[in-house]
Formats: C-alpha cells, structure tokens, sequence
C-alpha cells in the first residue's frame, strides 16, 4: 500500500483488524496534529496541557499531573516552559503557598483559541470520506470505546510515557 491507500503494483496489502486501523489512523492523526502544532511552537503535550486548563482553570500542579499520568518532576519541567512562554501562570495557593493553582494568561487564551482552529483543519482533513452523520457516530463509537477502556477522557495516553523512555 502507497501513502494514499493505493496498492502498489503486484502487491497484495496484508489482512488488518479495527485495532490496527485505529493505531494507523491515529498516529496519522497524531503526526497530522505535532506537524500543524511545531508552526505554533508548541508539541502535543503542550496542547493537551493548554486544553485542560482551558477547561479547568485553577487545577493544582499535583491534580493536573493526576489526571495527566504524569510525574510531578516532569510536568514541572512542562509547566515552566509554558509559563516562560507566558501561555500559563502559576498562582500561590491562597491556604498553602507551598501548592500552586495554574491559569492561562490572555496570550494563553489565544493559544488555545489557535490550536482548537488548527484541530478542526485536522479533524476535516481526516474526516473527508465520512458525511457529517458518519462522522458523530465514529465519534460516538470512539468516546464508548474509551469509557469501556477506562481511558481518561480528554487526555492523550502518551503523557504517561514521558521521562519514561
């Protein structure tokens, strides 16, 4: 098979499963999305980080590594460099100093504003061969296979291979 899903001449494709679709079409979708994001400077576990606090502002740094699988050590080490960028600010707990509250600033804001617009590109690039009913129900059937999985909605599961190669 050619990049475009083309046999190549007299070559037969091997016979493939569901599991393997999805892998393949979502490393697609993964590299599709670190190409678009590296014009913005920024990686997937940024985003994600960016995302989840678009959506939860205020989470501790202890929480969001919770929810993120990742090390305290190196979600700081992520943290700082978003903050260094000025997209993130972190904030002393007003009941202990020691814990800190984090926040996207304005220019964060507008990050995330950018990189929802870059994800819709995405999401119609990947999404050309399905119609628009199609394409809920994939969603739809995606979204009951992370439930049954118990995957933590919303965050990717490579956060828990960072600082872990």
């Amino acid at each position: 098979m050619t990049k475009r899903g083309k046999s190549t001449a007299g070559m037969k494709a091997p016979a493939v499963g569901g599991a393997f679709l999805v892998s393949q079409v979502g490393a697609h979708a993964a590299n599709g999305f670190a190409r678009r994001l590296s014009r913005l400077r920024l990686k997937p576990h940024d985003a994600g980080i960016l995302r989840m606090l678009g959506s939860n502002p205020g989470l501790t740094q202890r929480a969001l590594s919770k929810i993120m699988g990742v090390f305290p050590s190196q979600l700081v080490a992520l943290i700082d460099g978003l903050e260094g960028r000025r997209l993130i600010e972190r904030r002393s707990s007003p009941e202990d100093r020691r814990r800190y509250h984090l926040y996207l600033t304005k220019a964060g804001r507008k990050m995330l504003s950018k990189i929802g617009k870059l994800t819709v590109q995405l999401e119609n690039d990947l999404f050309t061969a399905l119609h628009k009913r199609e394409q809920g129900l994939f969603c739809r059937f995606l979204r009951r296979i992370v439930s049954q999985q118990q995957l933590t909605t919303g965050v990717h599961p490579a956060y828990k291979q960072l600082g872990r190669r």
